[in-house]
């Protein structure tokens, strides 16, 4: 009987994660003739026991489909899942009812693709004796101990595709044009599409902005005859002295706080400022939407083959990860807990500077 391995994708969804399957699919069957069993919708289906094999038809043609043939949840923590008792919300700890949905699927090792909240239950399921392999997968680019999670590098494409169109219409009509992009605590879309789409001004929640440096950059290009300017804003973003814009607050999330809403704020601060007019653009869910870029494809690829050779190798509680060209392991203890945050005085930081960007300090 041939080994057979399982496979989730939790958390939000993120361009790659289809083509993450597709491989660790392929892999087990074409290289170790291993049967594989997809969980829907995350953990709730490891819970629910709502799963359904995959073969290689199941994963035919979707190396260009955004999203998740599986589906996905940020909402079903299995150490605390929302139950109805009798019309009364509970929350309990349902991980060994799925570890035991684990085992009678006749299930050796699971694969499990996900950020920080979904990669810390599967290092909780490893401590209970889950033999598991993890995937590094967020557009914000937070996760520790990889240099890069799959999803990034679309998400940025997306946010530079955006600011080349905004070029044209601030030229035009000589306003300030502010983009806000997702990121939570983290600036690494900001930045990355801040350089890439030739932004004036990018602000990220690692270097607290003062708000009249940001105008005076504006007035001082106006001055050299530039009639408008490129503003981008990590959706963590925040004033010296302040604290970052809290859109609302979802009591039954994992993650209850939702950033959003500083773009806003930003733009009316430098209009009353500099006297020009401004409009914001805030980019949301179409930085996780659509096609993944080429490099995410292939780095996708890469991660769901490495992962189905460390169940291979009986290497599990690792994650597998990119640090400079080479795909490695990691203790998926070390990934979780901790977020990667952009070094206010790292190289892509200076870079940005020489090249005359404004980041408000």
């Amino acid at each position: 009987m041939s080994k057979k391995i399982g496979v989730l994708t939790g958390g939000g969804d993120c361009p790659g994660l289809n083509q993450v399957i597709r491989a660790v699919v392929k892999t087990a069957i074409t290289k170790y003739n291993y049967e594989v069993i997809g969980f829907r919708d995350g953990y709730r289906g490891l819970v629910e026991n709502d799963y359904l094999p995959l073969d290689l038809n199941a994963v035919s043609g979707i190396i260009s489909r955004g999203g998740t043939i599986l589906g996905s949840s940020n909402r079903d923590n299995p150490f605390h899942y929302k139950v109805n008792v009798n019309g009364e919300i509970q929350y309990r700890d349902l991980s060994d009812q799925a570890i035991e949905n684990v085992k009678a699927l006749g299930i050796e090792a699971l694969v499990i693709i996900g950020g920080d909240g979904t990669l810390s239950s599967g290092r909780d399921f490893a401590k209970k004796g889950l033999q598991v392999v993890g995937v590094p997968k967020t557009i914000d680019n937070d996760l520790d101990v990889t240099d890069t999670t799959f999803g990034f590098m679309t998400a940025v494409n997306t946010a530079t595709d955006a600011l080349d169109k905004l070029h044209t219409t601030a030229e035009s009509h000589h306003r300030i044009m502010l983009l806000e992009v997702m990121g939570r605590y983290a600036g690494w879309i900001a930045l990355y599409s801040g350089i890439a789409g030739g932004a004036d001004v990018i602000l990220i929640p690692e270097i607290p902005y003062q708000i009249d440096k940001v105008a005076q950059k504006i007035i001082s290009r106006k001055k050299a005859g530039k009639h408008f300017s490129i503003v981008v804003v990590a959706e963590g973003a925040k004033p010296e002295g302040g604290s970052m814009h809290v859109q609302k607050v979802i009591a039954d999330s994992p993650d209850p706080i939702r950033l959003g809403g500083i773009g806003q704020q930003v733009a009316e601060q430098l209009e009353a400022a500099t006297g020009m007019e401004s409009r914001v653009t805030v980019l949301g869910h179409l930085q996780r939407g659509g096609q993944p870029s080429a490099f995410d494809r292939i780095l996708s690829t890469r991660y769901g083959v490495a992962a189905v050779d460390l169940i291979a190798k009986g290497e599990y509680g690792m994650m597998v990860s990119l640090q400079g060209a080479e795909i490695k392991a990691v203790p998926i203890e070390q990934a979780v807990g901790k977020i990667k945050t952009v070094d206010p005085y790292g190289e892509l930081v200076q870079v940005a500077r020489n090249v005359g960007v404004e980041f408000g300090n």
